[in-house]
């Protein structure tokens, strides 16, 4: 294909066709038994409260209320600031909302909801998300579940109790991309071969990883704060380095990451060793930096797989890569670092690469070769070191459209899901594993040493 703008535009695959597919009711979005009742699942409202207004709960707010239907009827939060800007953004929307300081209150007085978003920092996930069940709603809550494994437990078996859905906001898990690499790229065309390492990063450059400030005219009270178990603003505001509150980096972005690795390789971990501490952020209590190493365990053998968050720089973003004996796939919430990589041993076919197949089937696009070609070597020197080089991989694009942003996707699942229009991509017996491998992480730091995932460690 010489073109691959004209490919792009001519073969490449539909977000919207794409989660229509066969394929993509493999991926958890198969039909589902009604949940709001078959009389009026397609088009009901759905009227949704949300507890926890800060920046994460504005992230969700911003994509639920582009999906028709959607209701926000109440915003809970302790901080008027957030109280204040929160519902104001909503009613600009057309969403005429009562505003709560207690999540207790809410549930008391508002009696015509459905569904409730939980973004509040991860310690009170558990009781949040438990009694908006009990209290007859849907939840979808951010992830970490919490920063207790005994307390997101208890989350999964509220969930089974009551029967009630329960998402985990791991959005990979309805991103177009990642279920087209996932069901396409990895098990139809076995593109990478059988997968043996796996490499994964968020790295956050010290602007993006400094406490977080707040309008000096608008603290809350301290007599709030005590009320529901914050010291000061400080730790209110940077709640995620503290280990009442949150789980460090490993659990704040790592748990997006390491969610992904079981998954795409259909493997259980089996053990996990790490490095981490609280090096250069001396405010913080929790590492501001991790490094982890986990094997699992697969059909095809051992996988290993290496895993780096750092606050103190940026380079090279976030992404995930998936090594195997004949091609490596990286992908990203980015477009941009999501590419397939094969490995230059892979003969050719009549004249064709051994991929070509899935360039005509409109799964990947040859990426245009601009850097140079390799050189025949000019000097007996130049002929001794080649010994040491690989041939070179021959880059490929995957070929699917993705025009949402991050969230809007998984959102839009757990609402679909609520009106009996499909099953949820990351229900909470699903996320518990994530949970797992991710406060076990931080486990290892402190205890120095590896440490091994038993059958008990997953059952709930």
């Amino acid at each position: 294909m010489s073109n691959p703008e004209r490919a792009r535009s001519t073969t490449r695959v539909n977000r919207r066709g794409f989660l229509k597919s066969s394929a993509a009711v493999g991926a958890g979005l198969a039909m589902a038994p009604t949940i709001l009742g078959a009389e009026k699942a397609a088009g009901a409202d759905i009227n949704c409260g949300i507890i926890g207004a800060g920046t994460q709960g504005r992230v969700l707010l911003e994509q639920a209320v582009k999906i028709p239907g959607i209701k926000f009827k109440a915003v809970c939060d302790i901080w008027p600031y957030s109280q204040r800007y929160t519902s104001r953004r909503l009613k600009s929307y057309g969403h005429e909302v009562n505003v709560y300081s207690d999540y207790q209150e809410l549930l008391a007085k508002e009696k015509d909801l459905q569904a409730c978003i939980v973004a509040t920092p991860d310690f009170v996930h558990a009781e949040q998300a438990i009694a908006c069940m009990k209290a007859g709603l849907h939840v979808y809550c951010e992830k970490e579940m919490s920063n207790s494994l005994a307390k997101a437990k208890q989350m999964v078996q509220a969930a089974k109790e009551t029967g009630k859905l329960l998402q985990i906001g791991h959005q990979r898990r309805s991103n177009p991309r990642y279920i087209f690499a996932k069901q396409k790229l990895i098990d139809e065309a076995k593109l990478p071969g059988r997968i043996t390492h796996i490499y994964g990063q968020w790295n956050r450059s010290t602007a993006a990883a400094a406490p977080r400030g707040f309008p000096k005219k608008y603290p809350i009270d301290q007599a709030i704060l005590d009320k529901y178990g914050f010291e000061d603003m400080f730790q209110f505001r940077n709640w995620r380095f503290f280990k009442k509150y949150g789980g460090g980096p490993m659990e704040d972005l790592g748990s997006h990451q390491v969610d992904v690795f079981p998954w795409f390789i259909n493997g259980k971990p089996k053990s996990v060793q790490a490095s981490g501490g609280a090096d250069y952020w001396k405010e913080y209590e929790l590492y501001d930096n991790v490094l982890a190493i986990y094997e699992f365990e697969t059909a095809q053998g051992i996988v290993r797989a290496f895993y780096q968050t750092l606050t103190t720089s940026s380079a090279r973003g976030y992404y995930e890569s998936f090594m195997g004996d004949e091609g490596t796939l990286t992908i990203s919430e980015t477009p941009a670092q999501c590419r397939v990589y094969a490995e230059g041993h892979l003969p050719s076919v009549d004249g064709k690469h051994a991929w070509q197949p899935w360039v005509d089937k409109g799964y990947i696009i040859k990426v245009p070769e601009a850097e140079e070609k390799e050189e025949e070597p000019k000097t007996a020197a130049d002929a001794i070191m080649s010994v040491y080089k690989s041939l070179p991989a021959v880059a490929f694009m995957f070929n699917i459209d993705v025009e949402d942003a991050y969230h809007k996707a998984h959102i839009e699942n757990f609402f679909n899901a609520v009106r009996g229009k499909c099953k949820l991509n990351c229900p909470a017996d699903h996320a518990y594993m994530t949970a797992v491998m991710c406060l076990k992480a931080n486990e290892a730091i402190e205890a120095r040493k590896t440490l091994d995932f038993t059958e008990e460690d997953f059952k709930v």
